[in-house]
C-alpha cells in the first residue's frame, strides 16, 4: 500500500487569492424582511464571508496538523487519513466516515477521548485506534475522473483500507453519507465488522410487492415529518443529485456562495439557530476554507449524483446482519428552527430500522442535531464506548 505521511500546507498564493475574491463579492439583493424565507439570511451570508475573511487559516492549519495524516494508494485512488493509536491494553480499530458538507475535521474533537480514554477519567479499556478518512472527492482524497465513485464502492474502499492497515476485523461508524456507507460495509462485508453504528438510518429494504402493513401513529407522524421536509429543505439534494456540474461553477469560483451554501446547511441542521451556540465559528470556518483550498465542492456534491445512479437497498429476506448501534438526533433538533426546518427527520421510527438491521442499541438523543462530534461530542464518545464494548 505504500502508507505515506501528509502534511497540509496550503500555498500563501491560494490565501491572498481567497482574500481577493471576497473583498471582490458582487453581492445579490435580498427581499427585504425575507431573513430565511427565501434561503440564507442576506445579514447572516455577509458576515460569514466576512470572517472567512478574517479567518487565520495558517493558524488552523497548524491545529490539524498536530494530529497525524497519512495517504495511501487503494484501488488506483489515493486516499488521505488521521490515524491515531490507542493507549489501552487492547484498543479496538475504529473507522469513522463523515458526510456532507462535512470533513475529516469533524471528528478531530473525539481523538483524545476515544484513543486515550483514561486521561479523560475513562477505563483504558475502551480506547481505539482511530481511522479517519477523507471521502473520494473531498478534503486531500483525490478527486475522482470517472464516473462510478458512489457509497458502495466506497464502502469497498475502506475495507480494503482497514485490511493494508492490518484490521482483518474492525469497528465502524458514520454520521450522513457515513451513515450509510457505513450500513454498506455491514451488509457486504459483515464477516468484516464487529459491529455498526450510525447517526441515520440510511438503508432501507426492497418492497416485498404485498400490500404495505398498516402503519402506527409513529410511523404515520414521521412520513408527516419528512414529506414537509422534503418541500421546504431538499432543493439542495436535488441539484447535487441532478445536475452538480451546473451548480459546481458558481460555488467553486465565489468563495462567498460556498460559505453562503455550505454555512446554510450548517445553521438549519444543528440544533441551535446560531451553529456558533453549538458549534465552534472556527470548525465551520474552517470546514468552508477546505473545501475552498481543495477545490472539492464539485467532486463532494456530485456523491448525490453517483448514489442515486446506483441506489442501494437490502434485498429481500436479507439484512445488515452484523450488531448495529443508532445514535439519532434529538427529535426536537428537527423542529427546532421553528419551520424552516432542521436536518431531514430520515431515520425513520425504530421498525424501519429493524426491517434492515440487526439492532441491538437504538438510542434517541437527548439534546443535538446532525453534528453529533461538534455539537454533543461527551455524548457521542460515550455512545460509541458503551456499545462496542461488549463486541468482538
Amino acid at each position: 500500500m505504500g502508507m505515506v505521511p501528509f502534511r497540509i500546507d496550503v500555498p500563501q498564493s491560494a490565501l491572498e487569492d481567497l482574500a481577493e475574491r471576497l473583498r471582490r463579492t458582487r453581492w445579490p439583493d435580498a427581499v427585504a424582511g425575507g431573513g430565511w424565507t427565501y434561503g440564507i439570511d442576506d445579514e447572516y451570508a455577509r458576515k460569514l464571508a466576512d470572517d472567512l475573511a478574517r479567518f487565520d487559516w495558517r493558524a488552523w492549519e497548524a491545529h490539524l496538523n498536530v494530529y497525524p495524516h497519512f495517504k495511501a494508494e487503494i484501488d488506483g485512488i489515493n486516499l488521505h487519513f488521521v490515524y491515531v493509536r490507542g493507549k489501552g491494553p487492547s484498543p479496538k480499530p475504529l473507522l469513522l466516515t463523515h458526510g456532507w458538507p462535512s470533513s475529516f475535521v469533524e471528528w478531530l474533537g473525539l481523538v483524545g477521548p476515544l484513543t486515550d480514554p483514561a486521561a479523560f477519567g475513562g477505563d483504558p479499556r475502551d480506547s481505539f485506534d482511530l481511522i479517519i478518512p477523507s471521502l473520494p472527492g473531498y478534503g486531500f482524497s483525490d478527486i475522482p475522473r470517472r464516473p462510478g465513485m458512489n457509497p458502495r464502492r466506497i464502502a469497498d474502499l475502506w475495507v480494503s483500507l482497514m485490511g493494508e492497515l492490518g484490521y482483518p476485523r474492525f469497528a465502524a461508524h458514520g454520521c450522513d453519507w457515513g451513515a450509510y456507507i457505513t450500513a454498506l460495509i455491514g451488509l457486504d462485508h459483515p464477516d468484516r465488522v464487529i459491529g455498526v453504528h450510525m447517526g441515520s438510518v440510511g438503508l432501507s429494504v426492497e418492497p416485498n410487492g404485498s400490500e404495505p402493513p398498516e402503519r402506527t401513529t409513529e410511523q404515520l407522524e414521521w412520513a408527516r415529518r419528512r414529506k414537509r421536509w422534503l418541500q421546504r429543505e431538499a432543493g439542495y439534494s436535488a441539484i447535487q443529485g441532478t445536475k452538480p456540474q451546473t451548480l459546481a461553477y458558481g460555488l467553486n469560483d465565489s468563495p462567498a456562495g460556498l460559505a453562503a451554501w455550505i454555512g446554510e446547511k450548517w445553521r438549519v441542521w444543528s440544533h441551535h439557530a446560531d451553529p456558533s451556540c453549538a458549534i465552534p465559528r472556527d470548525i465551520l470556518l474552517g470546514t468552508i476554507a477546505l473545501y475552498w483550498f481543495t477545490g472539492t465542492i464539485n467532486s463532494a456534491c456530485r456523491l448525490y449524483y453517483e448514489s442515486n445512479q446506483a441506489p442501494v437497498r437490502a434485498p429481500k429476506g436479507r439484512r445488515v446482519e452484523p450488531p448495529a448501534g443508532f445514535f439519532i438526533e434529538c427529535p426536537a433538533a428537527s423542529r427546532a428552527q421553528g419551520g424552516a426546518g432542521a436536518h431531514a427527520p430520515d431515520t425513520g421510527p425504530l421498525r424501519r430500522a429493524e426491517a434492515a438491521f440487526n439492532v441491538h442499541r437504538w438510542r434517541v438523543a437527548p439534546r443535538g442535531g446532525h453534528f453529533p462530534a461538534l455539537e454533543t461530542p461527551d455524548l457521542l464518545v460515550s455512545e460509541l464506548q458503551d456499545f462496542f464494548r461488549p463486541l468482538t
